[in-house]
């Protein structure tokens, strides 16, 4: 809960009041959350680290996610194997409620690990005898904006995996948490599974261009082939899994259909629905 999601959702928690406690493997990820912040160290997969981190919860939250990060992490390690682990722990301590963010596109045979990993995360909870509520984000425009911006001060470049041609509907991570917040108070929401989608659909493109105007200065888009991001998804799986499936990832999402009809508010009309121009000028402001 240290991560771009987990950082929002534990703000939006402790900016009510409750008392949260995060499980962080490294105490200095935690350092940027509020004060009152409970931090447990430990590592997900650890069964006796988790069942001391769950104790005296009435709601468990899962936004832990393997498909990226330090130690050489797996969509099987953590989204799947991990997340039974913090199941079972939470059952065993009497816990209320778990709230799982999982992925759009969860399924068992999905051609991404991430996403089968999550799906059976999914089926997990909804047998272990929990109260539940799974959430399925899109792609979070806050990742992208670094991914895709991460060179854009130092060489005027935005990188582009593939053609960058296909649309892609993109989601604030700051609209997820407010979901994950509005699932810990309505009760109604349990036993639902609820698709989190933005308001817009970006080619990667179009994407890159938003970002490279917002700098206010000239700029370029820089695009990897599609041929080499496939090559890349095979021949690195031995020497850095985490980068074969970045490739593999960019494969599919210039080549099946990212899009999605209804967004976030629809289930639930409260939740904000935030666009690429919103968090920018969101991170424009932080910045003066």
């Amino acid at each position: 809960m240290t991560g771009t999601l987990g950082t929002q959702v534990v703000r939006r928690l402790s900016g009510r009041g409750l008392p949260v406690r995060v499980l962080t493997r490294d105490p200095h990820r935690a350092a940027h959350l509020p004060g009152t912040i409970q931090t447990a160290v430990g590592d997900l997969r650890d069964r006796a680290a988790v069942a001391a981190a769950v104790l005296g919860c009435a709601t468990v939250i899962s936004a832990a996610h393997g498909f990226v990060g330090p130690g050489r992490p797996s969509p099987e390690a953590i989204d799947r194997d991990a997340n039974g682990v913090l199941f079972r722990a939470a059952a065993a301590a009497g816990v209320e409620h778990v709230v799982l963010v999982s992925v759009l596109g969860a399924a068992p045979n999905h051609p991404m690990s991430l996403h089968r990993a999550k799906y059976a995360a999914e089926q997990d909870l909804i047998t272990s005898g929990l109260a539940w509520t799974i959430i399925r984000p899109t792609a979070y425009l806050e990742t992208w904006i670094t991914v895709v911006g991460a060179k854009l001060p130092d060489t005027g470049r935005a990188l582009v995996f593939g053609p960058g041609k296909n649309p892609v509907n993109f989601v604030s991570a700051d609209d997820v948490a407010a979901l994950v917040d509005l699932a810990v108070r309505d009760h109604t929401l349990r036993g639902q599974i609820l698709e989190a989608a933005g308001p817009q659909h970006l080619t990667f493109t179009q994407f890159a261009d938003r970002l490279i105007a917002d700098t206010g200065r000239s700029g370029r888009v820089t695009h990897i082939p599609l041929s080499m991001l496939r090559l890349m998804s095979v021949l690195a799986r031995p020497v850095s899994p985490v980068f074969a499936r970045q490739a593999q990832a960019a494969v599919i999402m210039n080549t099946t259909d990212m899009t999605h009809r209804t967004v976030i508010r629809h289930r639930t009309p409260t939740t904000p629905t935030t666009t690429l121009d919103d968090v920018l000028a969101r991170q424009r402001a932080l910045l003066h």
